[in-house]
């Protein structure tokens, strides 16, 4: 039985797909087993899954489309290891990811998961370092000690400081929270971070970069937006803090995303909505919230190209 299990969930993405996997073989720690959960893909990734020849590469097909956390947590569901890696399959591992967080975990039982710092790549794979810099200091891992976390729940839900693809997990410590919440597309990541805190789990950081995060055209764009800030939404309403500071971040968050998400669905033309949440939003910033409801009176040929104009202008 292998000693850390992963699963990479894979959607339409055959070419990424390959150098996920290639970053998982050449890791200097062996003993793993790797779930490929494809969500129905239509392009060749069933066609690619079969050239693999290593045992320890399993390949899990659902021929219909499941969804982004049901897809997940198929991996997590057939897991067999004492550790537990969910990586994107677009994203990859350096080399002694699974040394470095396996050794934490083998020597400090009393630590439930340890996540790293990460590097951001581009499609061509490069590493881009101002970049990488930029995205440590902005969710705020270049300012967290190495070692265990002090205060989880401002860590995750604060300042969102960890990526679920560069955390190495117990896999008990999982199934005691059942892991992803069924039939989530967005932020079910955040969320499950948020409820190892308010379960009281405890949390390792390791400042090295061991992942790559890579950023591509496929993640922009006002119809990835529109599903993502949905999915924010329901997170942000899963929780109602004791504590009144976190409640105050919680419902300013909340306001901003009715907001941001209100702009998109003007734009987009889905008008009636879009004014609603407007006017939920309005106290989070009373001008966007004005210059919104007045742009969802322009006739749907032109919206589009004036919210380009102005986000061209704000950036």
């Amino acid at each position: 039985m292998p000693s850390i299990s992963i699963c990479i969930p894979t959607f339409n993405r055959a070419d990424f797909l390959t150098q996920a996997i290639a970053s998982i073989q050449a890791q200097t720690y062996h003993d793993w087993e790797l779930w490929v959960c494809d969500d129905g893909s239509t392009d060749e990734t069933p066609q690619v899954m079969a050239r693999y020849q290593d045992d320890r590469i399993r390949y899990l097909r659902h021929e219909h489309h499941i969804g982004k956390s049901n897809n997940m947590r198929s991996g997590y569901e057939v897991a067999t290891g004492d550790y537990f890696l969910k990586l994107d399959d677009d994203d990859r591992l350096t080399p002694h990811f699974l040394l470095k967080t396996s050794e934490i975990l083998t020597h400090a039982p009393e630590i439930d998961f340890v996540s790293t710092d990460h590097w951001v790549i581009d499609a061509h794979n490069q590493q881009q370092v101002e970049l990488t810099e930029h995205n440590s200091h902005k969710w705020g891992r270049s300012q967290l000690p190495a070692g265990r976390i002090a205060d989880l729940l401002t860590t995750v839900f604060v300042q969102q400081s960890l990526q679920i693809g560069a955390t190495l997990f117990r896999l008990s410590c999982l199934r005691e929270l059942d892991f992803m919440r069924r039939d989530w597309q967005n932020c079910e990541d955040n969320d499950l971070f948020v409820r190892l805190a308010l379960a009281r789990k405890q949390a390792y950081y390791l400042p090295d970069r061991l992942m790559e995060y890579r950023f591509h055209a496929e993640q922009q764009g006002i119809d990835r937006a529109i599903p993502y800030l949905r999915g924010k939404l329901q997170y942000l309403q899963a929780y109602q803090f004791l504590d009144a500071s976190l409640e105050q971040v919680r419902r300013s968050r909340f306001a901003e995303t009715q907001l941001l998400l209100g702009l998109r669905l003007v734009e987009a033309g889905e008008t009636t909505e879009g004014r609603h949440l407007l006017q939920a939003g309005h106290h989070f910033s009373p001008r966007k919230a004005i210059v919104g409801q007045a742009f969802s009176y322009l006739p749907q040929t032109i919206r589009k190209p004036v919210f380009a104009a102005v986000r061209s202008i704000v950036r």
